[in-house]
């Protein structure tokens, strides 16, 4: 009776750790699935570069605009009706800031796209 009850348990804790490693595999699919959407968004997306003017002057994503992080809230007319916005700076710090600005003025469809050259290596790609 115990020889089956181990061979019960083992049975049971095989197939757990075969239906966690599906469940694994199936999580890495959907984030490299919208990781690509995202890559392909970007293209038609509202680029905007939330450093500063000087930073913005040293380089940037060709086509982006630039609106710093303290002027995020007095330009929220420049996101109306944008279908995607993606914004980035130099670390993704204020990127990040500028996201939630934009969210808690219910600006839809915001990307925080990290830094200025992870965005411009994925539009290049």
């Amino acid at each position: 009776m115990k020889v089956v009850l181990k061979n019960i348990i083992f049975v049971a804790i095989v197939f757990l750790f075969a239906s966690c490693n599906e469940s694994s595999n199936a999580n890495k699919t959907a984030v490299e699935n919208k990781d690509q959407v995202k890559e392909i968004s970007y293209k038609n997306s509202f680029l905007v570069d939330v450093r500063t003017p000087e930073e913005f002057a040293e380089g940037s994503v060709t086509g982006a605009v630039n609106i710093p992080l303290a002027d995020i809230e007095t330009s929220l007319e420049e996101f109306k009706n944008k279908s995607q916005i993606v914004v980035f700076c130099r670390s993704g710090s204020r990127s990040s800031m500028a996201k939630t600005i934009l969210d808690k003025n219910n600006i839809a469809n915001v990307i925080n796209g990290g830094t200025w050259l992870d965005v411009k290596n994925k539009l290049a790609k």
